[in-house]
């Protein structure tokens, strides 16, 4: 801060904040905002003056402490028109009820005798200085940290996601509810999405500082885009390897079709060949979550040089568990097949006939399909957090319907610091309701 009239200089500076005692409160104002009050605090501070006046110079240092220290401020939050978060406005009222200051310098001992008058200043310039400040924290570094979050962002080569919010946010007594989209798209067509029939979640738990209420429109919109993707027949194509029991085992159920067609085919090996039919399903129940998937299942004879000879085609029907778990910063799925079917498509005889495959199919996909599949899920979605800030105690409850996932947050490194940084996507809550 500089001052000039005629010859009349008078320069602060490095002013630094050495002790900051804070006594806060953050609130929920319903249908107002978020509420932040400091109440009796204290600050104190440290900062060089000069002073030229003519041929008069006087410098030193400033050794200041602000008492009674009252803050009260409400943010007002609503979204932008890209689904972001967004502080749209700033109420605050702020007042210093005591001032102290300790002179150094040439004229020091002078300054302390008229203290009394120049802390009174100091008090009144101090007091015009904080809301202003808190109004460019919240409505410039805090929007611009806001502003970074992708509203919609990539998985992986196949899919992305979608994180913008539906409706401004809702501020009751206990909470802050924002409805995100959370809704999953295949990159190749971002215009195909699935239609939202699921149910909206309902948050009733208060023991976590943050909940991600997520519905079976989350987990389903996931599997239609990676189906419509290509996902699951570029999975089933690296990882199905037959083995030589199996293959033994349709060798003989299919004897007397392969003696049909030609004789010959039964020097050649045999191979199934896989195809998911429809986007896989997910069921939410208080029990647990488990994907339900359909495939068509081709027998076929490979004669070099030719092409394949269809034995038989079949339907089989696969249903897995799926523990939805939270680690860190990323939601991931872990799926473990329990029921699994197959019956023909062409007679309930054939169906009959089947029977003994069952159990020799369901373990070769556990053994070979399954793992990969994991494999490839275990990297889970991150949900945006910026560097700095860390799920902690998280914990994962079923509902019929949806998945609520509670968590507390942890802090590694302040405001200022994440501000200072290029930071990440930050976040409060995800409904997944469309």
């Amino acid at each position: 801060m500089r001052g000039e009239e005629g010859r009349f200089q008078y320069t602060i500076k490095d002013v630094k904040i050495t002790e900051l005692n804070l006594t806060s409160d953050l609130r929920f104002q319903p249908d107002v905002g978020l509420l932040f009050e400091v109440q009796n605090s204290s600050i104190t501070l440290n900062f060089q003056r000069r002073i030229l006046y003519w041929l008069f110079y006087d410098e030193g240092a400033i050794n200041a402490s602000a008492e009674g220290v009252n803050i009260f401020t409400v943010l007002h939050l609503t979204k932008d028109q890209e689904g972001r978060l967004k502080i749209s406005n700033v109420t605050c009222d702020a007042s210093i009820a005591k001032m102290r200051a300790r002179f150094s310098g040439t004229l020091g001992r002078v300054y302390d005798l008229i203290g009394a008058f120049l802390t009174t200043g100091m008090r009144f310039l101090l007091n015009k200085q904080i809301c202003p400040a808190l109004n460019h924290a919240a409505l410039v570094l805090v929007n611009q940290l806001l502003e970074t979050i992708p509203v919609r962002t990539e998985v992986d080569s196949y899919v992305g996601i979608d994180y913008s919010l539906l409706s401004d946010p809702v501020v009751t007594e206990t909470s802050l509810d924002m409805d995100f989209r959370g809704m999953f798209y295949n990159l190749k067509n971002e215009n195909e999405v699935l239609v939202n029939y699921a149910m909206n979640p309902i948050v009733r738990e208060y023991d976590r500082m943050i909940y991600l209420a997520l519905s079976e429109f989350f987990f389903d919109s996931g599997l239609f885009s990676y189906f419509k993707g290509g996902l699951q027949k570029q999975l089933l194509l690296n990882s199905f390897q037959m083995p030589k029991d199996l293959e033994m085992l349709l060798r003989t159920t299919y004897l007397g079709t392969i003696m049909m067609l030609n004789p010959a085919l039964m020097e050649h090996p045999l191979s199934l060949e896989l195809e998911v039919t429809s986007p896989p399903r997910s069921t939410i129940k208080t029990s647990g979550a488990n994907v339900a998937v359909s495939c068509n299942v081709k027998v076929l004879v490979l004669p070099p040089g030719k092409p394949a000879v269809q034995l038989s085609s079949m339907t089989m029907e696969g249903k897995f568990n799926a523990k939805v778990s939270m680690k860190g910063k990323r939601l991931a799925i872990h799926l473990d097949l329990r029921r699994f079917k197959i019956y023909s498509n062409q007679s309930a005889l054939e169906s009959l006939a089947l029977i003994p495959l069952q159990g020799p199919l369901k373990t070769m996909l556990q053994i070979s399909v399954v793992p990969l599949i994991n494999n490839y899920i275990k990297r889970g979605v991150q949900i945006p957090l910026p560097d700095g800030i860390d799920f902690i105690e998280e914990v994962v409850e079923y509902h019929n319907g949806y998945i609520i996932v509670g968590a507390n947050l942890h802090f590694r490194t302040g405001l200022r610091e994440i501000i200072e940084r290029k930071p990440a996507i930050v976040t409060v809550n995800m409904n997944s309701i469309l």
